[in-house]
């Protein structure tokens, strides 16, 4: 009887150890602060709303705490999606963003690096036209000085950014020498990567073909990037290799 006691109190230590243990992980993971910056709403305009969305649920269930950014500007322009074509109308990228973070949303200007431990912008044409202008000109785009003042501070700090589909391209143009993936050359799932890839190469940078349901990590410069939307693939598809990329965003961070 005394040696079954002396065991079941041993059992009952070891399960208060692993309590512990899993409440100090869990503790850990909670302690994450990330900012997620957001182009507008919809893919043709805006942040593609499905990346955007993936970037939460991964964040929320890896226990990250999430504050949402975008900058007080005009939209390059206005898609009918239904149409897909331009419309005559002005919108504002910090109030379309709105819409994705149900109104709980801050200009991108009062974003504090101090305040963060790791920084993920989604994908979606928005990226490439209203966080910079590669859309419209490529390797020799620029970027919204707010969003490239971000993306230094957060690179100057050490803290990791996540980036993807089209978003990689910000750091390309900021960060020369860079690594970063937006998804696999040469296949026909992919059909925009080839050209990009060659412009990000011709920026200085390196492009690694990782598919869809991976990430790249850029240990050196701390950037974490998967091809999310860049690959013709199911959504769940999608929504795994961002959970990929988030999962080791939060590692870094």
């Amino acid at each position: 009887m005394l040696t079954l006691l002396h065991r079941c109190g041993s059992n009952l230590l070891t399960f208060r150890a692993i309590q512990t243990v899993n409440k100090s992980h869990y503790s850990t993971q909670m302690s994450k602060r990330v900012a997620v910056v957001l182009a507008g709403c919809g893919v043709y305009d805006g942040s593609e709303i499905h990346e955007a969305s993936a970037v939460l649920v991964h964040l929320s269930r890896g226990g990250a705490s999430v504050n949402m950014f975008a900058p007080n500007i005009d939209q390059m322009h206005v898609v009918d999606h239904l149409k897909s074509e331009p419309s005559q109308e002005k919108r504002s990228v910090l109030v379309e963003s709105a819409r994705l973070a149900r109104g709980n949303i801050q200009d991108l200007s009062k974003l504090s690096v101090t305040d963060h431990d790791a920084i993920i912008f989604p994908g979606g044409f928005g990226a490439a036209k209203n966080l910079c202008t590669w859309a419209v000109q490529g390797k020799d785009c620029s970027v919204n000085a707010e969003v490239k003042a971000v993306l230094q501070a957060f690179h100057g700090e050490g803290k990791p950014i996540g980036l993807c589909c089209i978003s990689p391209v910000l750091a390309a143009k900021v960060f020369p020498g860079c690594e970063v993936t937006v998804g696999l050359e040469k296949d026909d799932k992919y059909p925009d990567t080839t050209d990009t890839a060659e412009a990000i190469n011709q920026l200085g940078c390196k492009h690694v073909s990782k598919s869809v349901s991976e990430s790249h990590v850029d240990d050196r410069n701390k950037l974490v990037t998967t091809c999310a939307f860049m690959c013709n693939a199911p959504i769940h598809e999608i929504f795994d290799g961002i959970g990929v990329m988030v999962k080791d965003v939060l590692k870094l961070a």
